[in-house]
């Protein structure tokens, strides 16, 4: 698959930035996330990348159907900043490594669908977390791209990152290779991210209301419609009965 994919467009189509699911299943898997994205934003800082957490990243354009939200992915070669959401056709990458904070109730997606769609739009590095060792004994294993196809990392490493990985609680620490110095994730920043996860919620939460509502409007709005047919066509019916028995329906009573 092509990592962008583009068609003619000829109407003005809406890309979401939500589909109102939870940032994650508990709190310690949102920890792991938040903790990845500080660690390697505060990394990354400086450098023409991004880290997003828990943004819709759509890689067909024309097709808003066609998207995945990674739990945690890391794009190079952007303009850094952030962004309400990710499409593959305007910034012309995609990402390089994707982490996935992963548990029983999303394993199969995490090990089937998202696993073959990140093979096929060429992301480097695949990696999935399961902070709780619910089904990776290990907790966390990760695939690198060789060619067109997935295998297995067996080093612990990231390529495109150039940071060691390791486990440490459930949380994963990430470990330059060039000093060995272990990243670390400042308070502030971890405080400032949550803030910005759960301001774009709220946001997208009213937004979501908002289409509720005007559904509810239009829903109202269309049985008033209905009720207004079927008494115009209940009045022609009753007009035309009375015609039937020779009654004038508008004339008057002598």
């Amino acid at each position: 698959m092509s990592p962008v994919v583009s068609i003619p467009q000829t109407t003005d189509i809406v890309y979401p930035s939500s589909d109102g699911k939870p940032l994650a299943e508990t709190s310690v898997h949102v920890d792991a996330i938040l903790n990845t994205v500080v660690a390697l934003r505060q990394y990354l800082t400086g450098q023409a990348a991004i880290v997003l957490a828990d943004q819709f990243l759509y890689y067909a354009q024309g097709y808003p159907r066609l998207r995945v939200a990674p739990d945690v992915m890391v794009i190079f070669n952007v303009t850094p900043g952030p962004r309400d959401n990710y499409k593959t056709w305007e910034e012309g990458q995609i990402p390089a490594v994707i982490f996935e904070i992963t548990s029983p109730g999303t394993k199969d997606e995490d090990q089937s669908h998202k696993k073959i769609l990140y093979e096929q739009l060429g992301v480097q590095e695949y990696w999935q977390f399961d902070p709780k060792g619910e089904w990776i004994p290990e907790q966390l294993k990760g695939y690198r791209l060789r060619g067109e196809w997935y295998e297995s990392i067996t080093d612990a490493r990231s390529e495109p990152l150039k940071l060691r990985l390791q486990v440490e609680g459930q949380l994963i620490s990430f470990y330059r290779e060039d000093t060995g110095e272990k990243l670390l994730a400042p308070d502030e920043l971890r405080q400032a991210l949550s803030q910005e996860v759960l301001a774009r919620q709220q946001a997208e939460l009213q937004l979501e209301q908002e289409h509720q509502r005007a559904e509810q409007e239009r829903q109202r709005a269309e049985q008033e419609r209905q009720r207004a047919e079927q008494a115009e066509a209940e009045t022609t019916r009753l007009r035309a009965k009375l015609q039937a028995l020779g009654i004038d329906p508008d004339g008057e009573n002598e």
